[in-house]
């Protein structure tokens, strides 16, 4: 695995600079992409912690991930870069984002699909956990976030 540290979750694939509200590349919000920068360490993390709750929730719906170790040294041998605090199922979807269309045997990787999603081949299983994983995002904003933003903008002085 690549030394370098990974210091942001955008994967250069941004929607904020088109309107979206939640961008759906990374899943943040569209005030943490354009004041990434200036965030805290503790700030950062709080957005690390919540994208990794939602996407932890989504793949552990469709994976099993029953060789934490196996799927680590895959990694590992791929240079697949992932932040090892996580937990091993946003490495397996790390792994599949990058090789959906290269992998054979997932097994050998440390991961199998759950019953349901057997038949699904492994780009279109990456395409229903990414789906997911933005609405999660996307609802997560509108039910707590969205709303402090329009209390915020009110003069509650009425």
């Amino acid at each position: 695995m690549s030394s370098q540290r990974i210091k942001t979750p955008c994967v250069g694939l941004c929607s904020t600079v088109y309107g979206d509200l939640v961008c759906r590349g990374c899943k943040r919000f569209h005030h943490e992409v354009v004041n990434w920068n200036a965030y805290g360490e503790e700030e950062k993390r709080a957005v690390w912690l919540r994208l990794e709750a939602l996407l932890v929730q989504v793949v552990a719906g469709k994976l099993e991930v029953f060789d934490r170790q196996a799927l680590r040294q895959q990694l590992d041998a791929r240079g697949i870069r992932f932040i090892a605090e996580q937990s091993e199922y946003c490495w397996a979807y790390g792994l599949i984002v990058r090789g959906a269309r290269l992998i054979q045997q997932l097994e050998a990787y440390g991961i199998t699909p759950l019953p349901e999603f057997r038949d699904h081949t492994l780009p279109e299983l990456r395409e229903v956990i990414d789906r997911e994983f933005f609405l999660l995002s996307e609802a997560h904003y509108e039910r707590y976030i969205a709303p402090r933003f329009l209390v915020e903008g009110m003069d509650l002085r009425v």
